[in-house]
């Protein structure tokens, strides 16, 4: 977390930097604010995980520092929740963390701080493509059935993010990838597990 604070304190002050050397009539083009949320769509690969999806949810805040007609900057705090289940597999390797029960879920949540680079296509600047890395404090993790209670996944997470952005008058639509760049394996180096995940959001743009 304490890696998030330095990101968080530059995104507040933007705005107040920005105004100051912008004239008048460019604020508004050059610097906008907004809210959004929606669906986190994920999973976490490795042997010690069942395949497929699960869905979760995600919001957050944004700025948008509008440079050009071309591109422009997107700095964001997001809530982001993820969630797993590891296989009920006997030989699994890491089977002997968990009680008896058939209850082997987690449940993730992140503080994430993304800055993305905002590229405008065709002329009407409704389009944007969206690309950039994150990073991802964990705020707090559960984890059903362990035997011993305890942290079995890292403390934090960087990730490449490639995406679509439609920014209407009002409302914005978007569409996003995920990959987790990091190792979450918390426990040893046995497994590598990573994240990935589609996330799907509507918002607002002020």
């Amino acid at each position: 977390m304490k890696k998030l604070i330095p990101a968080i304190l530059l995104i507040i002050t933007l705005p107040t930097f920005a105004q100051r050397n912008k004239p008048e009539g460019e604020q508004e083009n050059f610097f906008r604010i907004g809210v959004k949320g929606g669906a986190n769509i994920n999973k976490i690969s490795g042997k010690s995980y069942k395949e497929g999806f699960n869905f979760n949810f995600q919001a957050g805040i944004f700025l948008q520092f509008n440079f050009s007609n071309t591109f422009g900057l997107q700095p964001e705090v997001n809530f982001v929740q993820s969630s797993s289940e590891f296989s009920n597999d006997p030989n699994d390797i890491y089977d002997d963390l968990f009680l008896g029960g058939s209850q082997k879920k987690s449940k993730l949540n992140f503080l994430e701080v993304p800055v993305l680079l905002n590229i405008n296509v065709g002329e009407s600047k409704r389009v944007k493509l969206q690309i950039g890395p994150a990073y991802g404090g964990l705020l707090k993790q559960t984890v059903d059935s362990l035997k011993n209670n305890g942290d079995i996944y890292k403390n934090g997470e960087w990730s490449a993010i490639g995406g679509l952005w439609i920014q209407l008058p009002l409302v914005n639509i978007g569409a996003r990838y995920k990959l987790g760049l990091t190792d979450l394996n918390g426990i040893d180096n046995q497994q590598k597990w990573k994240s990935q995940s589609i996330q799907v959001f509507v918002g607002l743009t002020f």
